[in-house]
């Protein structure tokens, strides 16, 4: 009877069909002819050597057992005992090569006839040892050794075994694979490797080191991963990256809703008072994205006309012009009268209040109340002056003195002092000094692409990532 014995390779495995159809792995078998083999009087070195990575041992224990796991209706749990027999035994590259091929089509087999979820994890496991092995072999033609670590990740991803995902997901990546995907598709990937084990900071550091990358590259990354980023961070709750997340996107791709939801953001996870309130729909006005009729009565109400009677006049008619408000509102109208009737006087009294709030022994009352004037009728000159001067009072609210500091700077187009200012705010207004922050880096790339910058400028997502 003739001796079976394997191919000398295994390169041609077939892996073309997806893995979801758990399609088997063809182990190629032949015949030789050994009176033709006794009759070559020369034999390359190359293989003789191949000829001896299959031993005799191995052959015994694998060639029968294969035969057995591919007839009809073979159940490869009744085979265990057969199986860790020739696992044992595979000792050589090819054996192992071999013998991997033969646990992952066994796999394949056990996952068509589990009836019950254990079984068909069982069926998963299997697959995943087996194409470890192959991998482990050192055999697998080297163009498709990203494509079988690719898999393994998959595998190990059902199985479960999101540490072991990670390695092989990496492996693929470094070998440049892809596949049908893309290269931030992998990203997202290895990053819900983390997320499924509840580890979302080490997600989330797996999408700022691509950010990071890409755009050291000069890439812009792709939206929707920040959109997932922000996502993950505003689920879970993880703050500041909830706010960085959504004022990044706003950066990079700066639509109406982008800033909306920046902006919105800071306005829901805090429990802001009226002041606050007031300084982030400011920046909801200076951005453009008031588009919303609640907004307006907020603004109005907290701005109040009889303090603020020129920005309030303002607001109301931005809000009739946007049509985000109707004429007939009595709320408004009244507000609007009550602003413009004010307006007159007001003005009138602001060379009084600038040379009340210079003198030496001006008290806090006084100079606040300059500072939020001149900040409300757009002279940034004088509310950066009087902030400035607040701030050396004695019972100052400094975190809001420093927010309208960086406000009126950014008035002025003073982007980087604005920057500068919003990074001494702490406590509960942080939040929003960082969107505003954010908006004055904006500022600063946009007012460099419109002055010309040359190729060799830094991008605005250089200068967002410096700033960061």
């Amino acid at each position: 009877m003739n001796t079976l014995t394997l191919r000398k390779q295994a390169s041609k495995l077939v892996l073309a069909i997806a893995l979801a159809t758990g399609t088997a792995m063809v182990a190629g078998h032949i015949v030789p002819d050994e009176a033709h083999a006794q009759r070559k009087k020369k034999k390359d070195k190359k293989d003789k050597e191949d000829k001896a990575q299959y031993s005799q041992e191995w052959r015994a224990a694998f060639v029968p057992l294969d035969e057995q796991l591919k007839a009809e209706g073979a159940d490869p749990r009744a085979f265990t005992a057969q199986i860790e027999q020739v696992v044992g035994l595979a000792q050589s590259g090819d054996e192992r090569l071999q013998t991997g091929q033969m646990i992952y089509n066994a796999g394949i087999k056990m996952g068509n006839l589990a009836t019950t979820e254990a079984d068909k994890k069982t069926g998963i496991e299997t697959r995943l040892r087996g194409m470890e092995m192959m991998l482990q072999s050192g055999k697998v033609p080297i163009a498709a050794t990203g494509q079988y670590n690719y898999i393994v990740f998959q595998l190990a991803s059902v199985a479960g075994q999101p540490a072991k995902a990670r390695e092989y997901l990496q492996n693929a990546m470094n070998l440049g694979y892809t596949g049908d995907q893309s290269k931030s598709d992998l990203l997202v990937a290895m990053a819900q490797t983390y997320f499924s084990t509840n580890e979302y900071p080490k997600g989330l550091e797996v999408l700022d080191d691509a950010f990071a990358a890409q755009i050291a590259a000069g890439e812009t990354p792709e939206e929707r991963l920040y959109e997932i980023a922000f996502s993950v961070a505003y689920r879970e709750d993880l703050r500041p990256q909830v706010y960085d997340y959504a004022i990044k996107r706003a950066q990079m791709f700066p639509t109406d809703e982008n800033w909306t939801n920046a902006i919105n953001v800071v306005r829901v996870l805090n429990d802001y008072d009226d002041q606050a309130t007031l300084d982030v729909l400011r920046l909801s006005r200076m951005a453009g994205v008031m588009n919303d009729k609640q907004e307006y009565l907020i603004y109005v109400e907290t701005a109040d006309a009889r303090r603020l009677p020129q920005e309030v006049k303002e607001v109301i008619e931005q809000g009739y012009a946007s049509g985000a408000v109707e004429r007939d509102d009595s709320y408004l109208a009244d507000q609007l009268r009550i602003a413009t009737g004010r307006i007159e006087t007001d003005r009138s009294e602001l060379p009084v209040l600038a040379q009340d709030a210079r003198a030496a022994d001006a008290s806090l009352a006084t100079v606040r109340a300059a500072a939020n004037a001149f900040l409300s009728y757009g002279d940034y000159d004088k509310a950066v002056e009087f902030y400035s001067k607040s701030l050396n009072i004695p019972g100052v609210d400094t975190e809001e003195a420093l927010t309208r500091l960086g406000i009126a700077q950014i008035g002025k187009e003073d982007y980087v002092s604005a920057t500068e200012t919003f990074a001494k705010v702490t406590g509960a207004r942080a939040p929003l000094a960082r969107v505003w922050s954010g908006y004055a880096d904006y500022k600063i790339g946009g007012d460099a692409a419109a002055a010309g910058a040359t190729d060799d400028s830094p991008s605005l997502g250089e200068l967002m990532s410096a700033s960061s």
